[in-house]
């Protein structure tokens, strides 16, 4: 029998009850208590990877250190654990469907035909054992996105029965659903639950545990019923209440006891008590802060803010590690003209203009960045935010009025950025952007040299465009200086103005690499330097 064991979780009743916070949890307890542990995100769409996908559609599209562009899920998965995600962490329909099609169009099949049972679910068996196989895991956690009984979601309930008849797999199955509370009987509810679980039994699936998502603490006697309808020993239904922060999560299930009963059902032992001490400290600092500041972000996909998820977290990590609550000031970039500009920003302790592509929303990140550099507000500028502040600073400060990006203008006189030289021959739109982990040289005298405190660094990218480096002479000479390249493209990685208060544009992604135990510097350095500005003030 393979010493890895498998925890699927799986949800019912409504989309957005939280599976991925549920598995990071759990991985963070099972962690603390000396194991090996890794999550798995499977997608029932079937587009290939979400790198394609609106964010309106999706949310945000997270890139891991392989180049990945995966569900935002793994981000969950490594601000909790601590520990790089890769390809093999995020499995669609359309990447087993691509598999499965090229390997009938070389013969594999010998002539067979090729059904979901058993091609499709042998391909999503071998994808979930791919971890456990090749990574040396004690314990592999797979989220099955979407919800029971969506028609999507059955090749994969499908192959989770499948495996759990086989002889050499050991797996049990943690079950979300919704406990809803009508206020006009005054009532928690368990029949959806009771439904949901039906719908997996239905599909050949008895859950092995239950997560009841409630905005009330359930009583006994709701645990009770809910074990004896849906076959369920009453210790292994958990509560799963809301809570006012995604990081007190793993602290509840703790004291719901929830990863004693998983290791119980794995006939694991229980090995170390996970006290986690650092993780604790966080929330302390979380919820104790000893200072306040309003940072803007201004984006053009606010309206779904999961578009922004990961910057998000990164402020909150950044937030705790200065004692400082940080309360966001969502700005929609079409908003802003240069006649509202002060209104919307003048009160602010910092700005950060965040990533997109396209033309939608430019100018209104181009007349923000005007105004924070102009009035010495502390500026972050990441990815294209970064390259908006060049678009401004060459035209306000060069001179070069129709100064902008080829994305946005491919006519204009001045491109002072413009389409990377490896791109320049790719037509498809999926994966073929500079992707993952690139290395970074940084300047010394800097102000990013103080927040990382080293010259070599690495983070990960998500773009096609770049600073055109036939300007970089007048950049630097004007007093925008370029501090951090990558020497291998001599591609401008980072800019800032070292006279400005705190104003740095990046053309990587740091979020991405912000965890609860380690938040990203260049985040607390621009925390700590919008309180500072707050103060002078």
């Amino acid at each position: 029998m393979s010493s890895t064991k498998y925890i699927f979780v799986t949800g019912g009743v409504t989309s957005s009850l939280g599976k991925g916070i549920i598995a990071a949890s759990l991985a963070k307890l099972l962690q603390a208590r000396g194991y090996s542990v890794t999550i798995q995100k499977l997608d029932p769409y079937i587009n290939i990877d979400p790198g394609t996908l609106n964010p309106y559609e999706h949310g945000e599209c997270f890139v891991t250190d392989d180049g990945a562009e995966t569900d935002l899920d793994l981000g969950h998965y490594e601000r909790f654990l601590n520990v790089p995600t890769s390809q093999a962490n995020n499995v669609t329909t359309g990447r087993i469907y691509q598999y499965v099609i090229n390997q009938e169009r070389e013969g594999v099949y010998l002539g067979k035909t090729v059904q979901v049972i058993p091609h499709i679910t042998d391909e999503i068996k071998r994808r979930i054992k791919l971890l456990g196989n090749t990574g040396n895991y004690d314990i592999v956690i797979t989220e099955i996105g979407g919800t029971v009984g969506d028609i999507e979601s059955l090749p994969y309930i499908e192959a989770v029965r499948q495996l759990k008849w086989e002889p050499d797999f050991d797996c049990i199955v943690v079950h979300l659903t919704l406990v809803p509370y009508l206020a006009t009987s005054g009532e928690l509810k368990t029949k959806p639950t009771q439904h949901s679980v039906k719908s997996l039994l239905e599909s050949g699936v008895q859950p092995d545990i239950l997560a009841l998502r409630t905005e009330y603490k359930l009583t006994e006697g709701v645990k009770d019923k809910v074990a004896l309808f849906c076959n369920i020993a009453p210790k292994a239904v958990i509560q799963a209440i809301d809570a006012d922060s995604i990081y007190e999560v793993p602290i509840l299930m703790k004291e719901e006891e929830l990863d004693i009963v998983v290791l119980d059902k794995l006939s694991l032992p229980h090995k170390n008590e996970p006290l986690l001490t650092n993780w604790k400290e966080f929330l302390f600092r979380l919820k104790h802060p000893k200072h306040k500041i309003k940072i803007g972000l201004v984006g053009k996909y606010i309206e779904l803010k999961d578009s922004y998820k990961s910057i998000t977290e990164a402020i909150i990590h950044a937030g705790a590690f200065n004692e400082t609550e940080v309360e966001i000031d969502w700005i929609h970039s079409e908003s802003v003209t240069n006649k509202n500009v002060k209104e919307k920003l003048s009160h602010l302790d910092g700005v950060i203009v965040a990533p997109g592509f396209g033309e939608r929303g430019i100018e209104g990140k181009i007349i923000t960045i005007k105004y924070v550099r102009e009035n010495n507000i502390p500026f972050f500028g990441i990815c294209l935010g970064m390259q908006c502040a060049v678009i401004e600073f060459a035209r306000n400060v060069l001179g070069y009025a129709d100064a902008h990006s080829t994305e946005m203008d491919k006519n204009t006189s001045n491109p002072v950025i413009y389409l990377m030289e490896d791109q320049r021959s790719i037509t498809d739109k999926g994966g073929t952007m500079r992707l993952g982990s690139y290395p970074c040289t940084i300047i010394e005298n800097s102000k990013v040299f103080e927040a990382y405190k080293k010259v070599a660094i690495t983070e990960r990218h998500r773009h096609r465009y770049e600073f055109n480096n036939k300007y970089k002479e007048e950049f630097e000479k004007a007093g925008m200086k370029t501090t951090g390249i990558n020497a291998d493209h001599n591609l401008v990685e980072i800019i800032e103005i070292p006279q400005h208060h705190w104003f740095v544009g990046v053309q990587f992604h740091p979020e991405y690499k912000s965890t609860v135990t380690n938040p990203h510097p260049l985040f607390v350095n621009f925390v700590k330097a919008s309180l500072s500005a707050k103060e002078q003030k």
